[in-house]
């Protein structure tokens, strides 16, 4: 458990722990420096990181958690660029600086939506009475146009029903004529050479003609007509009870329209209406590019180490065995 501290910032930083433990205690002071600047940025950017997954993305806390642990993994890689640079050329800090700028920003538009949760909610409530307030008269008009059609159409098939029911009232029955063909015998007697007579019966049709009274046949137009009226009657209540909850459901279809890019609206027009909003959310920017920037500050103001002139010492040795390699190669080409 010796020099755990200096064997977390070794991981942290990217340095070599066999390398770093040989060095004097100005090489492990400045990456125990690093190690605390990363403590700090990686706590603050899980923090922004689980809090951006669980609020803006609706996860579980365990997405949340694997967020956080990918928003640390991007910083700590973005901060061992500068970490494990050598001191020469400028245009990596002036990189580093532009994307500290950057995260400072958004960390600071994260934390303050956050900070101002009750603030984004009272201006929330405020935006959406009056995006229901102009939403509501043609929503309210187009369902009292089909209520009052509907109410029209049922008006329209009451007076036929009427009609029918007076028709019935009138002629409950209806008087049928109907056509019977009857065989009836007639008997024929005839009178043969012998004299006797012979009688035979001849079968003669007659057409007879019967009226009946049998039931209206518009009877059976009621039950179907009775069937139509109830269902347009329903319709028309659930009609009339959408425009007594339009403004409920208006306010719904609303709220379904937030997410973060709404609520970075929101926070703008608070920002834009209210000074000291706009002045704690220059405070919080300003410490997050001052956090940003401390590790690339102290990399500018690096005085070189032990542990550094050890890597410099290291490269140069490699490099002589590779000039020594490629020295005996011929050699062992030419014998």
């Amino acid at each position: 458990m010796k020099d755990w501290w200096l064997k977390f910032g070794c991981f942290l930083t990217g340095y070599k722990y066999e390398l770093l433990k040989g060095c004097s205690e100005v090489s492990h002071r400045a990456v125990k420096r690093y190690t605390a600047a990363l403590v700090i940025i990686c706590i603050l950017w899980a923090f922004i990181g689980y809090s951006f997954v669980s609020k803006y993305l609706a996860a579980d806390w365990y997405y949340s958690c694997l967020g956080a642990a990918l928003f640390v993994l991007i910083i700590l890689q973005v901060e061992r660029q500068i970490i494990l640079s050598d001191t020469q050329g400028n245009a990596k800090y002036i990189i580093r600086g532009f994307i500290a700028v950057i995260m400072a920003v958004i960390g600071s538009i994260i934390i303050d939506q956050i900070i101002f949760k009750e603030d984004i909610k009272h201006k929330e409530s405020y935006e959406l009475n009056a995006q229901v307030d102009s939403l509501l008269p043609a929503r309210e008009r187009e369902l009292k146009a089909q209520a009052a059609e509907t109410d029209s159409s049922i008006s329209k098939k009451e007076v036929e029903r009427k009609a029918l029911v007076d028709d019935l009232f009138k002629n409950p029955t209806i008087q049928v004529a109907s056509k019977v063909n009857n065989a009836i015998a007639v008997p024929i007697t005839t009178t043969d050479s012998n004299k006797v007579t012979i009688v035979k019966t001849n079968f003669v049709r007659k057409t007879a003609y019967a009226v009946n009274s049998i039931q209206n046949p518009k009877m059976s137009m009621l039950a179907p007509l009775d069937e139509q009226i109830k269902e347009m009657r329903a319709i028309k209540i659930d009609q009339e009870t959408r425009i007594l909850k339009l403004r409920d459901e208006v306010t719904i279809e609303a709220k379904a329209n937030g997410g973060f890019l709404y609520e970075l609206k929101l926070m703008y027009k608070i920002l834009r209406d209210s000074g000291p909003a706009l002045f704690v959310w220059a405070l919080w920017a300003l410490l997050l590019l001052g956090i940003e920037i401390f590790i690339m500050v102290n990399k500018m103001t690096h005085v070189e180490t032990d542990y550094d002139v050890s890597i410099q010492h290291h490269m140069e040795l490699q490099k002589r065995k590779l000039r020594l390699l490629a020295m005996q190669i011929p050699e062992v080409q030419n014998n």
